[in-house]
């Protein structure tokens, strides 16, 4: 049966993840390890969600709501949209795989930038569609060279904003300008899993496009700020045709009924959300501060997490780390993520980094 496999399955690296814990610390024969390497949010889900997970524990022998009817309906007060201008997905990686299954055809092609979320690429791969790839310029999208290389056969753009892994934005009159140059029957996919955090005043209020009737998918999750990243759950606010179009793709029970309990009472505690960003803004310019007194080069971030260099080798840190206790994420060559914790997460982050650099 493998010779029928494509090519472009067949070339695709799986997906590599990282270790248990628990794990790590019996082979390194280390205790109290930290992971500072997938952009979590370090205090949690909110009690309210929590809570909410409990109670419906009892109810777990019946299939979930397939079309979501209560977490649909808040989102849509929420955003200020029809409850059918949402589709709901096991995070919003799913929204994702549904828009390339709905609109891309083999040899139709996605434009996205360099040094961004990998599965945009793996997606459209594995859908036999080409990935026209444009440099970034300082570290952020190249919205205009991305417009440039928009062709006849272009079905999607993907724009994370922030982006990860550096943490950058596009901001609004960038945005302005690359819609205006764009065939309106190009659907653009706004990845806004981070916004939550963003202060900038810059961040486009995307929301716009789409109640002007333009061709976009906004992608939002639970899974970073609401901090309900093992339930899986995310959605995409977009127009009512789309979404009926993506509906008719997706699964009908593919967001279990816990995480829509989850979700929709994390909605409504927005003093956990405030808290949550507090928490990362603090972390935020302690790190700042700390790389600044090192010497190591960084990436001013609007997420929860730092894109770094702190040597040539940034294999060799990430390894000298992982033997402290600290685990971060090795992107490529010199670059490096880590995600903001705790203080303490923080501080533990900083001190191994001195020992490993010599600082």
């Amino acid at each position: 049966m493998l010779k029928y496999v494509s090519d472009n399955i067949k070339n695709l690296v799986p997906y590599q993840p990282g270790k248990p814990i628990e794990e790590l610390e019996r082979e390194l024969g280390i205790k109290g390890a930290i992971k500072l390497a997938s952009n979590e949010n370090p205090l949690g889900a909110s009690r309210k969600a929590i809570e909410a997970i409990r109670g419906y524990i009892g109810k777990i022998h019946r299939y979930p709501d397939g079309g979501g009817f209560y977490l649909r309906r808040a989102l849509a007060k929420k955003w200020g949209v029809s409850e059918d201008a949402i589709v709901l997905g096991n995070g919003s990686n799913e929204i994702i795989e549904l828009l390339v299954r709905t609109f891309v055809s083999p040899g139709d092609n996605a434009v996205v930038s360099e040094n961004t979320f990998s599965v945009y690429r793996l997606i459209m791969t594995a859908a036999n569609g080409d990935v026209i790839t444009v440099p970034m310029k300082d570290g952020r999208y190249d919205l205009k060279k991305m417009a440039g290389q928009i062709n006849s056969r272009t079905r999607l753009v993907f724009i994370a904003n922030p982006n990860n892994p550096t943490g950058t934005i596009v901001a609004t009159e960038e945005v302005e300008d690359f819609m205006k140059n764009i065939p309106e029957d190009v659907l653009v996919a706004f990845d806004e899993a981070y916004a939550e955090y963003v202060t900038s005043p810059l961040f486009p209020e995307t929301l716009n496009y789409l109640r002007s009737g333009r061709n976009v998918t906004i992608l939002r999750t639970f899974s970073k700020i609401y901090g309900l990243a093992g339930l899986r759950i995310g959605y995409g606010l977009t127009t009512p045709g789309i979404a009926d179009m993506l509906n008719r793709v997706r699964q009908p029970f593919n967001t279990n009924a816990i995480a829509q309990a989850g979700a929709l009472a994390a909605i409504e505690d927005m003093f956990h959300v405030e808290e949550s960003r507090r928490i990362n803004n603090e972390g935020k310019e302690f790190i700042y501060k700390e790389f600044d007194s090192m010497g190591i080069s960084y990436l001013p971030t609007e997420a929860n997490f730092i894109y770094f260099q702190a040597g040539a080798d940034g294999g060799a840190i990430f390894n000298a780390m992982l033997k402290k206790g600290i685990i971060i994420r090795h992107i490529a060559g010199p670059n490096l993520r880590v995600t903001i914790g705790l203080p303490e997460e923080n501080r533990r982050f900083v001190e191994a980094m001195r020992k490993v650099i010599g600082k």
